[in-house]
């Protein structure tokens, strides 16, 4: 989850135009999945981390989260500012990166994993 967070935050500091853009929105949801990844199923939790991505991004139809974020730059990185269609397909790819990082760890320990030693 630390790593998630982390490769959010660089890529939008240190990459700009749309990668940083959609690189961003994209890690947003991963993050959210590898929170509920810890109570709830694969599949539900992707599930879960696209429908609190979406509500997020159609909140921002409001206006409140706009307002928000011009007075905490928390509010900003959380609820971001302006609605963004294009977004919408991103917090689903962003919850099929987690699903994915799940299901090769999941197989990793199904077929020992080699890469650490034991001891």
């Amino acid at each position: 989850m630390p790593v998630v967070l982390a490769l959010g935050l660089g890529v939008r500091a240190f990459a700009g135009g749309d990668f940083a853009k959609y690189a961003g929105v994209a890690l947003y949801t991963t993050l959210i999945y590898a929170i509920l990844a810890f109570w709830l199923r694969p599949v539900y939790a992707a599930l879960s981390s696209v429908a609190i991505s979406w509500a997020v991004e159609f909140f921002q139809l409001t206006g409140i989260p706009a307002a928000l974020s011009a007075q905490s730059f928390l509010a900003r990185l959380v609820l971001g500012s302006t609605f963004n269609a294009p977004d919408l397909f991103w917090y689903a790819a962003g919850a099929g990166l987690g699903m994915a990082i799940v299901r090769s760890r999941m197989v990793e320990r199904a077929q020992g994993d080699v890469s650490r030693p034991t001891s």
